[in-house]
């Protein structure tokens, strides 16, 4: 038997003053949203240009809404919809956690739309670059899963050195598939994309960007649920796959037909609100 880790057993409230608490998982929102916001700012810019620095920091108030009632909506409709149709003032009680990247993505889907179409942005081309970015969110938000001890992995092998004891979870060694899913989703996919957007071809070619990444975070998250814990209330649902699996097919295929019909714009395409 190979000796297994402990959980450090970490604080999930990073400072508190009085009942005024900051928790590693607001964290992890702001810091992604702030930081994504900061490099795409400068992403609209390359060639070709598809808006302005101030047209970029208008949109943070619209992806920030988008990701937070997405992701709650998200959670409520996908995930546990007979509690919250019970209980639908629950729905409203998002300090008590529950967010869905699914419905995340929807709802920043629609925040997108609506925005270039009020202001005459090039959707796809914005979408691109706003894809980019989102795999920061996606790493800091597993290390904060992490950090809370929360969406822990499935029972792991003896012989697996970094097999870890989440206390919570009862005595057995389990996967760290909060870490597994910051390294694919998060670093492998940010870099990823960073290297293809430094291509010129690829950043006129609108839509492949947002392609790339739906199609890499939906493998990414297909794999990651191999080693995750389903969600108690939900368990294994259709052929043995878990609700992450199933929500990530349909990501993929979309990425697939962005990729495929991309067409190169030329240089200095942009419309202006």
């Amino acid at each position: 038997m190979i000796p297994v880790l402990m959980f450090p057993g970490f604080d999930p409230v990073l400072i508190q003053v009085g009942p005024l608490a900051i928790r590693w998982y607001a964290l992890a929102y702001i810091g992604s949203l702030v930081l994504g916001w900061r490099i795409m700012r400068r992403l609209v810019r390359l060639s070709p240009p598809v808006a302005t620095e101030e047209q970029t920091d208008d949109f943070l108030t619209w992806a920030t809404l988008g990701v937070v009632l997405g992701g709650r909506l998200g959670y409520v409709l996908f995930y546990q919809p007979m509690r919250y149709l019970q209980n639908p003032l629950g729905a409203l009680a998002v300090w008590q956690g529950g967010m869905s990247f699914h419905g995340g993505t929807l709802g920043v889907v629609v925040a997108l739309v609506l925005y270039c179409r009020r202001h005459r942005i090039p959707l796809l081309g914005f979408a691109d670059r706003l894809a980019v970015v989102v795999p920061i969110g996606l790493g800091l938000g597993r290390i904060a899963n992490f950090i809370n001890g929360e969406l822990w992995g499935r029972i792991a092998p003896d012989w697996l050195p970094w097999a870890m004891v989440f206390p919570v979870a009862g005595p057995e060694p389990r996967h760290p598939s909060q870490l597994y899913q910051a390294s694919m989703e998060g670093v492998a996919l940010l870099l990823v994309l960073a290297l293809l957007c430094r291509s010129p071809a690829v950043r006129a070619r609108f839509g492949t960007l947002t392609g790339v990444f739906l199609v890499g975070y939906g493998v990414a998250r297909v794999i990651g649920e191999f080693f995750r814990q389903p969600d108690a209330f939900l368990g294994f649902l259709f052929a043995g796959a878990t609700m992450g699996q199933l929500l990530s097919l349909p990501m993929i295929g979309a990425g697939a037909w962005l990729i495929a019909r991309a067409q190169p714009r030329a240089a200095g395409l942009m419309q202006r609100g």
